[in-house]
């Protein structure tokens, strides 16, 4: 079990600022409530600019909580973006291997880009939830099915059984404090979709933001972003995919149709598609073009015996599971359940 949880800012130093006080209060005192001490690394909290100024920073306080044995659990702050930066500091002269140690380590969106980085140095993560975005939710607790995985994963390490939320929920508009205490609006959902292939097929999932993985490959946002995802290999090679199961889930940008065939182009032209086992898809924001986002998977795969679950409650869209990379899991579509092997 869990006992010291230190968060960490490695892509934005949104922590830090003081328009988000109020739900870092309400994020700690339910840390608080599981009996879980909370430890904000040196330079979490330091803010939008210095964190922005200082990426040597931000590797500093992720080698700093893999070297700190009272930690069981290294939470992400939020995602954000350009935490690609810490790259030379983590892996030029081998910090982040010769740091690493067997603890938790939760985050999603822009830090799909640790999640890479850890599986690189051997370290098998946990991708779905951030303190902000989830501990801190405005409403009277946790998302319900949130809180679930979150609890399973604090009381035991890991996470065996995924199902289906039944409701997923509107994505808020005013996260001022005149939202606290406030329900998001919800509807019913209607479970995995299997959209094309076997229901039935397992192996180690890896993956993340599809917005990220773009950036891996595209030079639009970052220019130098791909020179450095090169340089140091973080990218899987094809032979690497052999035996994993590919999650891919969009951001709160919301990407365009085009954009997003565009992304799964890179990844086909880097044979993740000809190498993995299957893909699960996570559900878009809002719903955000899913029937759209749906036939251009099966247009670039081009491959109607890769088995793609879709809709799965993953990444930028709540409520959020949580999901283990780097062991089998084995996705069973019909029995709606993702489950350790």
């Amino acid at each position: 079990m869990v006992k010291t949880v230190g968060i960490v800012s490695l892509s934005r130093g949104l922590l830090g600022e003081d328009f988000v006080q109020h739900e870092i209060e309400i994020g700690l005192k339910r840390l608080a409530a599981y009996g879980l001490d909370v430890k904000i690394l040196p330079n979490a909290a330091k803010g939008l600019s210095y964190l922005q100024d200082h990426p040597e920073k931000r590797a500093e306080d992720l080698l700093t909580a893999f070297q700190d044995p009272s930690l069981g659990m290294i939470l992400c702050a939020i995602g954000g973006d350009d935490t690609y930066r810490l790259l030379p500091y983590l892996f030029e002269h081998d910090e982040l291997k010769n740091a690493v140690s067997d603890k938790i380590f939760l985050g999603f969106s822009d830090s799909t880009v640790n999640h890479f980085m850890l599986h690189k140095v051997g370290l098998n993560t946990f991708y779905g939830q951030s303190f902000i975005s989830d501990i801190c939710e405005l409403g009277p607790s946790m998302l319900p099915y949130s809180e679930h995985y979150f609890s399973q994963l604090i009381k035991t390490g890991k996470i065996e059984t995924i199902t289906p939320s039944p409701l997923w929920y509107e994505i808020r508009t005013d996260y001022s404090p005149a939202s606290v205490g406030t329900l998001s609006v919800s509807h019913p959902d209607r479970g995995f979709v299997l959209l094309q292939g076997k229901s039935v097929f397992s192996g180690k999932i890896l993956g993340g933001c599809l917005d990220t993985m773009y950036d891996f490959f595209d030079p639009e946002r970052y220019s130098d972003m791909p020179v450095l995802c090169k340089k140091y290999k973080l990218f899987p090679s094809a032979d690497e995919w052999k035996g994993h199961i590919l999650l891919i889930e969009t951001s709160e940008e919301r990407m365009s149709l085009q954009k997003f065939e565009k992304a799964l182009t890179y990844l086909k032209s880097a044979k993740v598609f000809d190498s993995v086992n299957g893909v699960l898809v996570g559900k878009p924001e809002n719903r955000f073009n899913e029937e759209g986002y749906f036939e251009i998977l099966k247009k670039v795969i081009n491959n109607t015996n890769l088995p793609v679950v879709c809709n799965i409650n993953i990444g930028h869209a709540n409520p959020r599971c949580i999901i283990p990379f780097g062991v089998e899991m084995k996705v069973d579509c019909d029995r709606q359940v993702i489950e350790l092997v």
